[in-house]
């Protein structure tokens, strides 16, 4: 009479799990020795757990016949030093499964089909899709960590009302994932609401146990530049250069540009016929005022330029450090400050200087002054510091 058939427990069997990897190697690129030792790693640790006491578990890998089989291992030990049952057996009782086997060797004692295959079957598969999840989100992020500094288009998909933290779904043409715009990356005063379209700046793209979180930033100076080069031919092909910028997102942004060829005007360039690049960009920021410059290997000129629009009357350089003292005519002294020290501010950030404005008059005080004295303590006319509102981009123009 025949036995009963033994039934299949739930899940994947032996053969199903070497079908799977097969289909993850092929389709997502994860290598099935991976993933078996992955499995294999999970099965043993489940025994393990359901066995108090199990030490050595192994499992054996038949790939021609698409099998898997589950063994513990017992030392083989004298009878007066038989202690542990679940990892010793004693020598009597190991003769009489073989008579080859002596004192010190390691018996392997198959577990069990029905137990090996429920284990298997339910951790085999628990692994796989645990293995999906990893390659779906190491693809998510090996395609945004190539989008650093670039621009993405993300979607509005919720605004807290909370804080002020918008979520946006951001997508890179194979691969979308959720990112969250910080109250702090947002441009002050920009409203966001569901199902806008938004450029954003991506600033970083870090691993996490949750998938990748990618960084974004509407604030950043980099989004102009960004912007310019999508807008500007000369400046995504190299003819013009962008050598810095300074910014205070949603106010206003500074930017020097520069070109090696001698017929080609980099301030022209980036605003466009009848300004329509520029203005472009301006729309984008919604309302940001933009002031292109030409920058200059000159200091002294750079910074001149830097200050518009207001007129510089003379740049003093100080002999040792990055500052300077620059004298602009009376009347222009708070032209060139700038609302609350904004075009000052923006100035010093733009060429990396600390910068003393002073009126003209000045000069006629003290004519012989070295800008060497000029005092450590910020001056009245406001000296301002390069801080993380700034872009340079490093290189030497004329190489």
């Amino acid at each position: 009479m025949r036995g009963k058939k033994q039934k299949e427990p739930a899940g994947m069997n032996p053969g199903e799990i070497f079908a799977a990897l097969e289909l993850l190697e092929k389709e997502r690129g994860i290598p099935q020795t991976f993933m078996m030792e992955k499995i294999i790693q999970a099965i043993t640790t489940a025994y393990k757990r359901d066995h108090e006491g199990v030490e050595n578990v192994i499992v054996d890998v038949d790939e021609e016949r698409r099998d898997l089989k589950m063994f513990v291992q017992k030392n083989v030990v004298d009878e007066e030093d038989y202690v542990d049952p679940a990892n010793e057996m004693p020598l009597e009782e190991a003769k009489a499964l073989s008579a080859k086997y002596e004192i010190g060797d390691v018996v392997n004692i198959p577990v069990d089909k029905m137990e090996f295959g429920r284990i298997a079957a339910g951790n085999g598969k628990q692994v796989i899709i645990q293995g999906l999840r990893e390659a779906e989100r190491g693809m998510v992020y090996d395609e945004f960590n190539s989008k650093q500094h670039e621009i993405l288009t993300g979607i509005v998909t919720r605004v807290d009302p909370r804080n002020g933290n918008v979520s946006l779904r951001i997508g890179t043409g194979t691969e979308s994932t959720e990112a969250l715009l910080m109250a702090g990356e947002q441009v002050p005063g920009e409203v966001m609401e569901e199902g806008m379209h938004v450029k954003v700046y991506v600033v970083d793209v870090r691993r996490s146990t949750r998938g990748p979180q990618v960084l974004i930033s509407r604030t950043h100076p980099g989004l102009v530049k960004r912007l310019f080069e999508l807008e500007v031919p000369e400046i995504f092909d190299g003819t013009v250069e962008v050598r810095s910028i300074a910014r205070e997102a949603g106010s206003r942004t500074k930017m020097a540009v520069w070109s090696n060829e001698e017929n080609i005007d980099p301030i022209g360039a980036c605003v466009g016929p009848r300004g329509q690049r520029v203005a472009g960009i301006v729309d984008e920021l919604r309302g940001e005022k933009i002031d292109i410059i030409k920058w200059s290997e000159d200091p002294a000129e750079f910074i001149a330029a830097a200050l518009a629009p207001a007129n510089v009357v003379d740049v003093w350089m100080a002999e040792e450090g990055k500052a300077c003292r620059v004298l602009v005519p009376d009347d222009q002294l708070s032209l060139a400050i700038g609302k609350e020290g904004q075009n000052a501010r923006l100035a010093a950030r733009l060429t990396g200087y600390k910068i003393d404005i002073k009126p003209e008059s000045y000069q006629e005080e003290d004519p012989e002054e070295e800008p060497a004295e000029i005092p450590e303590t910020e001056p009245v006319s406001g000296a301002a510091e390069e801080s993380a509102g700034t872009e340079e981009v490093p290189g030497n123009p004329e190489e």
